[in-house]
């Protein structure tokens, strides 16, 4: 059904082509996951197939890539538009109408369909991916996971016979993505639909996957393989397999339930490490004696990404934390691998959030409804729940981009829908679902450059923070030449160039592999280790067991939970990260507290 023949892909201006050498064939009817590190060409290869490449994009095309026996060097995508059907990473560049029912009916209008087969295929799309309560809703009133929903609804309607998806459960809630995905696996089984799709996290899709097509670097040729071999040798794996490898499984599982039923000898191997004493203990002995502020000191050879960076302290900051003179009393613990401890609360000093009462109503619906909580320095704090419960809001209202309904905000003593932007910038900073909205300039270095003007900090401190986050790209990169991983770095950079003392993150690690989710967990533990507080709003279930303090589940714009990550996690089948599952009843979260017990 896809043919790609030997196709590199080079776009104007570029030394290197962006990949080469592409080679490999989906049949009718498979599900083929495209996997690979963030900047590699994934979405290069998945604009191939839809003629995006090089029609819209420009650059060329070596090679050939056929869909459907159409060549797409001489067919355009319009004339791909019947056996195409494409989701990019952006959802918001995908619509074209104001209203959920009428984006799911604007591609059967556009070829032509009967309007009794577009209603029918309209009301069955909304039932699929749980839309019915949306049908009438503006697009612009949507959560990021229920716009991105909506875009897979508007290319499932029209019935494709090839769906091609860049990062699909990138913005969904755990369960919705698992809808999501039983709809494509019931496509390909029972209807025959090829699916092709690029997804970082891949402990959410490799189950699904027949094969895997693996681009393990730029302008390296593919690997192509079933899931259980490509993992073998991939530079990007889910905590499954990874726990797979550091127990010496062989073949390596590919699902929880395949783990489970191995993970007997290795539970016996915990246990009996934890009863002699030589082992760190499971998440819920974490100890929370140490002061806000302390640092555990780093194991030798590693890096400490931001303590070296020389950046003024912000006004709003407080005063310098103080060095880490507590004890480690727990065996064999290297705290490096390790969520830090909560911070306890420091005699007279404040909460750097405060939420009172909060309830907001946002075009005509109720976003929040009586909302209490609070952040100290130090602490950070994953906000979870399904889409549409309210999380984005809730940042929103952190930094001023929504005034209470009812309620009162303060952020660092600030009022910050009162506040202007110029002082709330020092107290708070917000990187929002699409990175792209805090990126204005040309270039990544004139970006750096503008970001240490307004922040007032010395010039080389967004760039030495890019250089962390992202290794490898140069001054003259342009912003939207980024994956959409990068360009979330390169955001994050941005606002933490002013080191704001209250950090809000909206979906952070959407399109980051492991790799750089990695980088990105070592900086967030090094702001926290300083005194800065972080919320996060995510559906990644395992970056909030790596470094959260605090779950707050919200649903209907309700806090439904709020407590230690390892009590609300472990109990929520929805919530609970793949290693908590697998090694249940024992309550480990991640495969470095189970490597650190274990070493």
């Amino acid at each position: 059904m896809i043919r790609f023949e030997d196709v590199s892909v080079t776009y104007d201006g570029a030394a290197e082509p962006t990949v080469t050498g592409v080679d490999f064939e989906v049949p009718e009817g498979e599900l083929v996951l495209l996997a690979g590190p963030s900047g590699v060409g994934k979405s290069t290869v998945l604009g191939a197939v839809s003629g995006l490449v090089p029609h819209f994009t420009g650059g060329t095309l070596r090679g050939r890539v056929t869909v459907a026996g159409r060549d797409t060097r001489t067919h355009r995508p319009r004339e791909l538009a019947d056996v195409v059907g494409t989701v990019g990473q952006d959802p918001l560049a995908h619509f074209v109408t104001d209203t959920v029912e009428d984006e799911l009916a604007y591609g059967m209008e556009s070829l032509g369909l009967a309007p009794e087969v577009m209603r029918r295929r309209v009301e069955e799309t909304l039932d699929l991916l749980g839309l019915a309560g949306l049908r009438d809703r503006p697009i612009a009133t949507l959560s990021g996971g229920q716009r991105q929903r909506v875009a897979i609804g508007s290319v499932l309607t029209p019935h494709p016979e090839v769906l091609v998806l860049d990062e699909p459960t990138s913005a969904l809630d755990p369960a919705a993505a698992e809808e999501v995905l039983a709809v494509l696996q019931r496509l390909v089984h029972d209807l025959g639909t090829t699916v092709l799709l690029a997804e970082h996290r891949l402990e959410r899709v490799i189950q699904y996957a027949d094969r895997v097509v693996l681009l393990p670097a730029p302008g390296k040729p593919p690997v192509v393989g079933t899931p259980s071999e490509v993992m073998a040798v991939s530079p990007v794996y889910p905590p499954v397999v990874a726990l797979g490898r550091l127990a010496g499984w062989s073949p390596l599982p590919l699902t929880v339930r395949d783990a489970r039923r191995r993970a007997g000898a290795l539970r016996e191997r915990l246990t009996a490490h934890a009863a002699t004493g030589t082992g760190a203990a499971p998440a819920e002995a974490a100890p929370t004696t140490p002061a806000a502020g302390t640092r555990a000191a780093p194991a030798a050879g590693t890096r400490e990404p931001l303590a070296r960076i020389p950046v003024p302290a912000p006004r709003g900051l407080g005063r310098a934390p103080a060095p880490d003179t507590s004890p480690d009393t727990t065996p064999g613990r290297r705290r490096l691998f390790r969520r830090g401890p909560a911070p306890a609360p420091e005699p007279g000093r404040p909460h750097i959030a405060e939420l009172r009462a909060l309830s907001v109503r946002r075009d005509g619906v109720q976003a929040l409804r009586r909302v209490d909580l609070t952040v100290r320095p130090g602490e950070t704090v994953a906000l979870m729940g399904r889409n549409g419960a309210g999380k984005s809001t809730l940042l929103s209202s952190l930094v001023g981009l929504v005034a209470p309904t009812a309620g009162t905000v303060r952020v660092d003593g600030a009022v910050p829908h009162r506040t202007s932007p110029q002082e709330l910038v020092r107290r708070a900073g917000l990187v929002p679902q699409d990175p792209r909205d805090l990126l204005y300039a040309d270039t990544v270095g004139a970006e750096c450059a503008a970001a240490d003007r307004d922040a007032g900090a010395a010039p080389g401190t967004c760039r030495s923070l890019v250089s962390e986050l992202l290794p490898g790209i140069t001054d003259d990169t342009h912003p939207r030449d980024l994956s959409e991983g990068q360009c979330l770095a390169l955001a994050l950079a941005v606002v933490l160039t002013a080191r704001p003392p209250l950090l809000l993150l909206d979906e952070p690690t959407r399109g980051l592999d492991y790799a750089a989710k990695a980088r990105l967990v070592a900086v967030l533990r090094g702001l926290a280790a300083e005194g800065h507080a972080i919320v996060m709003a995510t559906h990644d279930v395992e970056l909030a067991a790596e470094i959260a303090h605090r779950v707050v589940l919200l649903a209907e714009g309700e806090v439904i939970a709020d407590g230690p990550t390892a009590e609300i996690v472990v109990s929520s089948p929805s919530f609970a990260p793949q290693v908590t599952k697998i090694l249940a009843p024992q309550r480990w979260l991640t495969v470095a507290e189970v490597r650190e017990a274990l070493a």
